[in-house]
């Protein structure tokens, strides 16, 4: 199931509606033809079959919409992580215009260096669900040229310590960046998504309606209904790949805009 989430969207989700609206149709051509015909129902059941119905759609629809929200806050805290790592940084390069020759240079090539590892390399790998460990060098070179810097006076001992407060920062920001790369919804919870739809679907075919071409529109709509959600929900549920996957603008912006400039 792995390559839908990295499959583009106008591919992954005309397939998944075809697949559920396909199934379902099928489906309900089966039951009717074999299976209700051996079932004395009349319209009086449909007073009890109704609100079973009913219920099985609430409680499914109520657990999708949550898992939705959740999957969509993930997503959310994601861009919002990647954002405060690219301030960071920003912020980092801004701080070594203090420092004195040759350890300014040396800084922001380090700094340089890293974001152009993470516009080019990292973000790819993470297209894939991947995490390079070739940040991690980067990051030890830049931290060796601030830790044998020693200031000789009070205004390079506060800019140091603000340097390294911002540098704090952005250790942080990459690391929680770096968790959210794999997270996504458990598999457990995908079964439960997939097999909710399954009962939803299965449930609304033990309907009385005398007119096969209505019961497969009515049928054909909650299956389009229900597939759109769960192609929201799979679009969103890993928040750095397929065609919803965050970019790196952020750090293309400051890569451009304040290293380059």
């Amino acid at each position: 199931m792995n390559w839908l989430f990295v499959a583009p969207l106008w591919l992954s989700g005309p397939l998944l509606l075809v697949f559920l609206v396909g199934l379902s149709v099928l489906g309900l051509l089966f039951v009717r033809k074999w299976v209700l015909p051996r079932i004395r129902i009349t319209h009086a059941d449909s007073h009890f079959v109704g609100p079973i119905v009913h219920s099985v759609m609430v409680f499914y629809g109520l657990m999708l919409g949550l898992i939705a929200v959740n999957v969509f806050e993930t997503y959310s805290q994601a861009k919002h992580i990647v954002t405060a790592e690219a301030a960071a940084i920003a912020a980092l390069y801004r701080d070594t215009s203090g420092y004195p020759e040759p350890t300014r240079s040396d800084l922001r090539a380090a700094l340089t260096d890293y974001v152009e590892y993470t516009i080019y390399t990292v973000w790819p790998a993470h297209r894939r669900g991947q995490v390079p460990a070739g940040g991690v060098d980067r990051m030890d070179r830049f931290e060796a040229y601030l830790a044998g810097f020693q200031p000789s006076n009070d205004a390079e001992r506060a800019l140091h310590g603000e340097t390294w407060r911002a540098f704090n920062d952005f250790i942080i920001a990459r690391r929680t960046r770096l968790d959210r790369v794999q997270e996504g919804l458990p598999g457990v919870m995908w079964f439960v998504v997939l097999l909710g739809a399954g009962v939803s679907l299965f449930a609304s075919f033990f309907f009385h309606v005398e007119d096969v071409k209505l019961h497969l529109v009515l049928v054909g709509l909650l299956a389009t209904f229900i597939a759109s959600v769960i192609f929201v929900t799979m679009a969103m549920d890993h928040p750095f790949r397929g065609d919803l996957g965050i970019s790196p603008e952020s750090y293309e912006l400051i890569y451009h805009q304040v290293m380059k400039h």
